[in-house]
């Protein structure tokens, strides 16, 4: 497959509100006052700094987001959650701040159509990837629409997460989001310019590495790894460094503005993105990831939404500075 047919619309990964807006979104009441949020040591990972390759040039790539070229990038000692931030985490936060998140204050979130009922009222489908459709009542709580809850999800990511609210979480939990490049650091799991988290081949003596579609997408999902939406945090092996989920699951913001050219010539030493944009990184895939419409589950892929937006397949995992620092 050529670079050139790998040049379609990310709204497959997570779709962007359009509007109507809210007055000023991103001014909701937040505590900055950290509390005890139940994040332990032993929920991190230490990442030593060094250089790493970044980005690749593999011909089966999507260009026009600017996966390459490879380049050498150079980063201090940091670190990273094993695991996304789930629903008894994020819940821990809606408690001690009432945080209402953007998807609560619109009414309405993105929602997968399979996960709707048959009976559910018509919804308005996006007009490019009319597998979305907007359902009001759907929020990180009502992860499927109204009808749904979170009863045995507490370990499954957060979803309907914008990046405003993935940064009011950080805010209140002393950490903060990755950079891209600690993102794809630590995606790589010490291993140098391999497609996969894990290495070369997708399915590794046939075992089944992360949690993306099965079947025919976007119709039928026949769940060969287990899960038709969100899986559990460790549900699938962890790569070199520790971590779980880096591929597929759910989509994980970065602190980074999103661009397909700056970091060409941009810093090669700890890059932070551009200093401004529209839309913000989002990194390693999600459960709807599938290799006939979107295979940015590969540690190189990437993508990117507005602030505000977010759909059932959107979350986040969090960083820090090292320890020693």
């Amino acid at each position: 497959m050529s670079t050139s047919e790998h040049n379609d619309s990310a709204g497959c990964c997570a779709p962007q509100r359009d509007g109507p807006g809210l007055d000023d979104p991103h001014t909701a009441p937040r505590s900055t006052e950290r509390a005890d949020v139940g994040l332990h040591d032993d929920d991190f990972v230490d990442i030593s700094g060094g250089t790493f390759i970044m980005g690749t040039d593999e011909p089966y790539r999507y260009q026009g987001d600017g996966e390459g070229p490879a380049r050498e990038v150079t980063l201090g000692d940091y670190r990273i959650a094993r695991n996304s931030v789930t629903n008894a985490q994020f819940a821990d936060f809606v408690e001690a701040t009432d945080h209402r998140t953007e998807a609560e204050r619109y009414g309405w979130s993105f929602v997968f159509h399979l996960f709707l009922p048959d009976d559910f009222p018509d919804t308005r489908a996006v007009a490019s990837t009319p597998w979305w459709r907007q359902v009001y009542g759907a929020d990180w709580a009502h992860p499927a629409g109204p009808q749904s809850n979170l009863e045995g999800l507490s370990d499954h990511p957060a979803t309907h997460i914008s990046w405003s609210d993935a940064a009011a979480y950080c805010v209140w939990a002393g950490v903060r989001l990755p950079t891209e490049a600690e993102w794809e650091m630590a995606a790589r799991g010490g291993l140098v310019q391999k497609p996969f988290v894990w290495g070369d081949e997708f399915r590794p003596d046939g075992q089944i590495m992360c949690n993306i579609f099965d079947g025919t997408f976007p119709t039928e999902n026949i769940a060969e790894d287990g899960y038709v939406g969100t899986s559990p945090s460790a549900a699938f092996p962890a790569n070199g460094f520790g971590l779980h989920d880096m591929a597929g699951n759910v989509w994980e913001w970065c602190n980074d503005w999103f661009h397909t050219t700056f970091h060409v010539d941009g810093p090669r030493v700890d890059p932070q993105g551009p200093p401004s944009g529209e839309a913000k990184v989002m990194r390693g895939g999600s459960y709807l990831c599938h290799d006939s419409y979107c295979h940015r589950y590969r540690v190189a892929a990437r993508s990117s939404n507005t602030m505000d937006s977010s759909a059932g397949n959107l979350g986040f995992r969090v960083a820090a500075s090292s320890r020693h620092t």
